[in-house]
């Protein structure tokens, strides 16, 4: 996507992927990649998980939403200091405002506790929403509780949560990687368990594009979308904060489309590489 940005604007640069292994100890590869950012070498870092917290002890500021959040996804560079902001949470809150449906009644039940779960909580939270986390790590929930404070229940990852959150939530937000490329089939809602009535979904998978959390609320006549559209507008919003310019939102859709394809189709994928 940002290659494409890059071309259709006539703009010189690249967009490259650094691979950082999590390790307990201090990580000479991080350290290595801000040495040569403060060095002109590199003008922007995005940030993935496990790191989007890690990162934070090699910045210098945050912005307020990444301060709020307590992760980072964007890195840019400011008057000699690092700083790190968080584009998940303004690209998550566009989606939700977007979504064909009514949302009046504000609960949500958001999936997982990861960093992704904190941009949504933020977001949500910030809107005026209640928002109940189910998490299989009962401790990463309750820290975000304990992080954002009122308006943030943490529950244990279990039928019964499931089944009386989702009745009581107009919306119900996927934000572990269940259903990501390559286990397609899997999905974080109970099989056994019919999804509720009236609910809008929203999964922050986006390979594949139509994931089998998705599919199952849709059969069952619900209003449900995958992560690209989020996926998009983070990567367009921090394109922005790098290069000063308006970033070309249909054009890096459109790239992303067709990567997305291409995936479903190795033979596509291999004549094309």
């Amino acid at each position: 996507m940002h290659k494409a940005a890059l071309e259709s604007l006539s703009m010189q640069g690249d967009y490259d992927l650094y691979p950082v292994e999590l390790y307990p100890q201090r990580n000479a590869k991080l350290e290595n990649l801000f040495k040569r950012m403060r060095l002109g070498e590199i003008h922007g870092l995005n940030v993935t998980i496990p790191h989007k917290s890690n990162v934070i002890e090699f910045l210098d500021e945050l912005t307020p939403t990444a301060e709020s959040i307590g992760a980072v996804n964007t890195i840019f560079e400011r008057d000699n200091l690092l700083i790190g902001d968080n584009t998940d949470a303004p690209a998550f809150l566009n989606e939700i405002h977007n979504l064909k449906t009514n949302l009046s009644h504000k609960q949500a039940l958001v999936l997982g506790a990861g960093g992704s779960a904190r941009a949504v909580a933020y977001a949500l939270v910030n809107e005026g929403w209640q928002v109940n986390i189910v998490a299989r790590k009962l401790q990463q929930a309750e820290d975000l509780v304990e992080h954002f404070g009122e308006g943030v229940t943490a529950l244990s990852w279990d039928l019964k949560n499931f089944q009386e959150l989702g009745l009581a939530c107009s919306l119900i937000v996927n934000t572990t990687p269940l259903g990501m490329a390559p286990n397609p089939d899997a999905s974080p809602w109970p099989e056994d368990l019919p999804m509720p009535a009236g609910v809008a979904i929203y999964d922050l998978v986006y390979n594949p594009p139509t994931t089998q959390f998705v599919q199952t609320a849709r059969k069952r006549g619900l209003v449900a979308h995958t992560g690209e559209g989020m996926l998009v507008e983070q990567a367009a919003l921090a394109f922005e904060t790098w290069t000063g310019h308006n970033a070309p939102r249909d054009i890096m859709r459109q790239v992303l489309d067709e990567q997305l394809s291409r995936s479903k189709n190795p033979d596509v994928l291999d004549k094309a590489t």
